[in-house]
């Protein structure tokens, strides 16, 4: 855990010192994706019984490749997607959520949350649409400050697990 954690830091210090360039890392991350996906529906092109799913699976195979062959040849426009896919989830994820405050069965605070969660993702959603060009940046300064907690807090666990562990082998030893 604490090993993961210091990864985590430091991958969230790199993203906040360098936003750009986590934008660019998570747009070769998706092309690696892409050309991954694209090897698997392959296979399971060759691997299927009939020709109607080898057919399908050979398609998405070749618009996994174009869509990383993109991503690498045109960094900024994937980018510029990878903002819109994630501000449509917000969008979309927002009014779900929005409208399961109003369900039965819930108590107050919950129906609060999820009405105030759901506003929330919305608004940060139509921000996305309205500013693509910041909101690359801002999802890459998100990733940073999410990585540097997630690695403190793993960090944090890690060394009370250790020390959690000194204190129960004597325990163990004395009760044997």
């Amino acid at each position: 855990m604490i090993v993961t954690g210091v990864l985590a830091v430091i991958a969230g210090i790199i993203a906040l010192a360098w936003p750009s360039v986590t934008v660019l890392a998570l747009v070769i991350l998706f092309a690696v994706y892409a050309f991954s996906d694209s090897a698997v529906q392959g296979m399971r092109a060759f691997s299927s019984g009939s020709a109607g799913p080898v057919v399908g699976h050979l398609l998405l195979g070749l618009i996994d490749i174009a869509a990383g062959l993109v991503a690498i040849i045109w960094p900024g426009p994937t980018a510029l997607v990878l903002v819109f896919v994630v501000a449509a989830w917000a969008v979309a994820g927002g009014i779900v959520e929005f409208a399961a405050g109003f369900s039965a069965g819930e108590t107050a605070g919950t129906r609060a949350l999820l009405l105030i969660g759901g506003l929330v993702s919305v608004a940060f959603g139509v921000v996305l649409f309205a500013r693509p060009g910041v909101g690359a940046l801002t999802l890459a300064l998100l990733f940073g400050l999410f990585a540097l907690i997630y690695g403190i807090s793993q960090v944090s666990a890690g060394i009370q697990l250790r020390q959690g562990g000194a204190t129960v082998r004597p325990v163990l030893r004395n009760a044997a």
